[in-house]
């Protein structure tokens, strides 16, 4: 995301960032760029998600499938 639309003078992205287009929903974990800590005594920047995290965070496939879901209902 912040590679395509980001302008200059904003900061980075951090969250879940959800786009759709007409025919594909992009999910994408906004986390990496970060480099300073926000409110916390220490971090560590990484990669990938720690495998203790991944089984609290939904795979952006299963998030794409419920937005699916949602969009047929309307």
């Amino acid at each position: 995301m912040d590679e395509q639309v980001k302008l200059p003078a904003e900061n980075p992205s951090i969250g879940i960032i959800i786009c759709k287009s007409k025919d594909k929903t992009y999910v994408e974990y906004a986390l990496k760029n970060i480099s300073a800590p926000i409110g916390v005594a220490t971090y560590q920047l990484r990669n990938t998600l720690p495998e203790e995290m991944k089984a609290m965070l939904p795979e952006p496939e299963e998030i794409v499938k419920k937005l699916r879901l949602f969009d047929n209902k309307l």
